[in-house]
């Protein structure tokens, strides 16, 4: 008989004897049986915190500490017993760590196995599981691929961005991990930055009406325990897309810099959208930056890491705010602080942060969650750390896997595993891509196309037959790839599949261009994620990658070749469409510009070209705004609504209409 991926969970959780001598397969209730036998904390019918203070009263200094640490999939795979041994609070999966075979039964088995790992613990605490689904759950081959969030910001639709959330936290849960790393937050205030398309946009008041997708993720008020809901993480507080492009030190570089603003600017574009975040959409967690803030008069005083801010963590979120969920730190972010190991630590725990993401798996410096234990075990015994951070800290996690039901059900519920990638996602997916396409250029009406016999159709570029340039950064691999492949339709594809006439494609043009062509050529960029992204950013950003192919330097410029294309197919077809397929504004030089008839705005569409036809052929209208200026060129930037001089080529919030 064969073996299902759901009995290989069942068998999985077999080996897991819970302390309390309770036995639980996936997806069953713990059996009920004995209820004065049990601890409080065990007790469903009990309120969350009296739930939390039983636990956390018999809980060891090594076992909230276990709480505290976060190991990634790589670190345990091979010896789960590590997670028994140390009692993780929690496990993730970076930026391309997936299991053998990347379906999604192989992460529910997976997930499943390591939560065994947990409840063989001495008090059965289960694991959190966290990943970045930052549009969409896009570790897993065949989920669905949504555009990413500059997209979204130009479609100015919170009810969709909602549905697009719940659609993540169903696919991202129905495989196991209960917590995704998502969303940004942040305000892009210079299109310089390499992680421009995280952001919404440039407006704090854009970025805030779009927050509906934690409600999409998290559900309503005692939710998160449903199949269908996950933990969100409003991230990355605060400030990462307001640091200064060019630091004091000469590192052009805009990732992980220095925010050289006064207070006033700081609430405004970094800390206000968190208040809504928090108060209104009760987000679960919340990640600190890898920035640093300065607010001396000069800009070149001392900055504050934000992972070692009490002022902004403790006092202004966690007090102020009124945030009761839990700070993560971003990945080995602490390193980045001052002084010893230990004195990093002592910092960003004493500042507030709860939880602590320190993998062992990176290439300079192999030590990770080995070292933050043993680091924090000395810093509570010789007074350091004080036990109530500690219990401030835990008590929080504990809260957050108390509210996701994960003591009565911690097993994966994959009763919505076969709705991953599926047609109904798809189609919000597709909607999702016709809503964000921005029209900057329209000459003579020259869009929407014909889909009738008249001309052929003439497509090139770079972008148009490649999802994975599409899809961008954080699609199967932390930066994504240009050979990534997922399921979905190219723009080639897309218009292939729309237009009854002749559709002929040559990515460099250099094919014959029929005289009565209608032409379309997608330019653009190729996928990058942080610090890899940043235009002229350090040399360590495009030195060869793992695979000894060459990272080349971001420049917000067209490439020489899609310049080329664009120039033979305006020149020689009857009309010229040009599609820039990218995570922020790309230069247009004026010359190259006075050749294009339509000019449009396509980001990074995910895997459903089909809505980038939508609107080209005029299936649907476009209904695009843009989310960030558009420069004239490079060196207008940073330039945002509300600048003196405010001379862009297309403003904010500009788009035609058809």
């Amino acid at each position: 008989m064969l073996r299902t991926p759901r009995v290989a969970a069942l068998g999985a959780a077999l080996v897991t004897v819970l302390a309390v001598g309770l036995l639980q397969a996936p997806g069953q209730a713990a059996p009920t049986a004995d209820r004065k036998a049990e601890p409080a904390y065990r007790n469903a019918g009990l309120t969350t915190q009296q739930r939390v203070d039983d636990l956390l009263s018999r809980m060891t200094t090594a076992e909230k500490i276990g709480q505290m640490t976060q190991a990634e999939r790589i670190d345990v795979d091979a010896d789960p017993s590590l997670i028994t041994t140390h009692g993780f609070g929690s496990i993730l999966s970076g930026g391309g760590s997936t299991p053998t075979g990347n379906t999604p039964e192989a992460w529910a088995d997976m997930v499943d196995r390591f939560q065994a790992a947990a409840l063989e613990t001495r008090l059965g605490i289960p694991l959190l599981y966290g990943v970045d689904s930052v549009h969409g759950h896009g570790n897993l081959q065949g989920a669905t691929v949504f555009p990413h969030n500059i997209g979204l910001g130009a479609t100015r639709d919170a009810a969709l961005v909602e549905k697009i959330g719940h659609i993540t936290a169903i696919e991202t849960r129905a495989t196991g991990p209960q917590w995704a790393f998502a969303p940004c937050v942040c305000v892009a205030r210079d299109d310089r930055w390499g992680r421009t398309y995280e952001s919404f946009g440039e407006s704090p008041r854009l970025v805030t009406r779009l927050e509906t997708v934690i409600d999409g993720l998290q559900g309503g008020p005692g939710d998160l325990d449903r199949p269908d809901r996950v933990l969100a993480t409003a991230k990355h507080f605060a400030g990462d897309g307001l640091t200064t492009y060019g630091t004091p030190t000469g590192d052009y570089t805009v990732d992980q810099g220095i925010d050289q603003v006064s207070r006033e600017e700081f609430e405004a574009l970094a800390l206000s959208p968190y208040v809504p975040a928090v108060r209104k959409h009760h987000v679960g967690s919340v990640m600190p930056s890898f920035s640093s803030v300065d607010w001396t008069e000069d800009g070149l005083g001392n900055p504050v890491k934000m992972h070692a801010n009490r002022e902004l963590i403790t006092d202004v979120l966690k007090g102020r705010m009124g945030f009761d969920g839990l700070v993560i730190s971003d990945w080995r972010a602490i390193r980045q602080l001052p002084g010893t190991y230990t004195e990093q630590v002592e910092a960003s725990v004493n500042a507030g942060v709860d939880m602590f993401m320190e993998p062992i798996q990176a290439p300079n410096n192999p030590d990770g969650w080995d070292a933050f234990i043993p680091a924090l075990t000395s810093l509570v015994e010789d007074g350091s750390v004080p036990m109530s951070r500690i219990d401030d800290a835990v008590s929080r996690i504990l809260t957050a896997k108390f509210e996701l039901g994960l003591f009565e059900h911690p097993f994966t519920d994959r009763r919505n595993i076969d709705t991953i990638g599926s047609r109904a996602h798809r189609r919000v997916a597709r909607q999702a891509v016709a809503e964000s396409q921005v029209l900057l250029k329209n000459r003579q009406g020259t869009l929407p196309l014909s889909s009738g016999k008249k001309q052929p159709v003439y497509v090139a570029g770079s972008n148009a037959d490649n999802i994975g340039n599409q899809a961008g950064g954080w699609t199967l691999t932390w930066q994504g790839g240009s050979t990534n492949v997922i399921p979905g339709q190219t723009v080639l594809d897309a218009v292939r599949a729309t237009s009854r006439s002749r559709v002929q494609f040559s990515e460099t043009a250099s094919d014959p261009v029929p005289a009565n062509a209608t032409g379309v050529v997608v330019v653009g960029e190729t996928p990058y994620a942080e610090g890899f992204g940043d235009v002229n950013g350090p040399q360590w950003a495009y030195d060869p990658g793992d695979q000894g192919v060459p990272r080349p330097k971001k420049e917000m410029l067209l490439s020489d070749a899609d310049q080329l294309a664009v120039r033979r197919v305006c020149s020689q077809a009857a009309s010229c469409t040009v599609l820039v397929v990218s995570g922020r504004p790309m230069i247009v030089p004026p010359e190259l510009l006075s050749q294009i008839d339509a000019l449009v705005a396509s980001w990074l569409p995910g895997s459903e070209g089909m809505g980038v036809a939508d609107v080209l052929f005029g299936r649907k209208p476009f209904r695009g705004r843009l989310p960030v200026t558009w420069p004239r060129s490079v060196a207008q930037e940073p330039i945002n609504v509300g600048d003196a001089d405010y001379d862009p080529l297309y403003r904010y919030g500009f788009g035609l209409h058809t």
